[in-house]
């Protein structure tokens, strides 16, 4: 949602308060206990969940938001290979018990430049860009922030 990253990059963070972030956190700490490198932040820009010699893990409550969570694990696997790190990606949704393999290709690579290009644009606006009322807007953390004078 281009009004999420807009508040997002201004430091209107309204995630700490949503039960669905708490809940896929609750998730990703209690998932995959074996791993021992888990919630791996590296240089303050992205956060990994799990990370194995050849895999990056992203660990998600359900895949109703599937493309944007492969582009999240696309672009983590796109910031690596950045810094001379090249892995495979796995989708993992505990809950669903289903695993899908993730794979950095050239035209993801573009894909994830021109959304970057496109990131720029909209958190060097003034203004935050105009509500646009979709199916998931009523489970956002920022839901009440863009529908609170609404009727």
């Amino acid at each position: 949602c281009h009004r999420q990253l807009w508040f997002f990059d201004k430091n209107i963070n309204m995630e700490q308060n949503s039960e669905r972030v708490k809940l896929g956190k609750l998730l990703s700490s209690n998932s995959y206990l074996r791993r021992t490198r888990r919630e791996i932040q590296i240089d303050e820009t992205i956060t990994i969940d799990i990370l194995e010699d050849k895999n990056v893990i992203e660990v998600k409550l359900n895949n109703k938001l599937e493309h944007a969570q492969k582009m999240q694990l696309l672009y983590y696997l796109y910031y690596l290979k950045k810094l001379g790190i090249e892995k495979k990606g796995i989708l993992a949704y505990p809950k669903l018990r289903k695993r899908e393999e993730v794979e950095l290709k050239p035209e993801d690579e573009k894909e994830i430049e021109n959304a970057l290009a496109k990131i720029k644009e909209i958190t060097s606006l003034e203004k935050p860009p105009p509500i646009e009322r979709k199916p998931f807007c009523t489970k956002c953390s920022y839901y009440e922030l863009c529908f609170s004078g609404e009727p």
